[in-house]
C-alpha cells in the first residue's frame, strides 16, 4: 500500500533517523 508522506514529517524524520535508512525507505516507497 502507498503511504501519504507529509513533507514536514519527512524533514523531521531526517533529523531523527539514520539518513541513509530514510533514503532507502523512500526509494522503496517510490518504486
Amino acid at each position: 500500500s502507498k503511504l501519504e508522506i507529509d513533507p514536514g514529517l519527512v524533514r523531521l524524520s531526517v533529523g531523527i533517523e539514520n539518513v541513509d535508512d530514510l533514503i532507502a525507505d523512500l526509494e522503496q516507497a517510490l518504486k
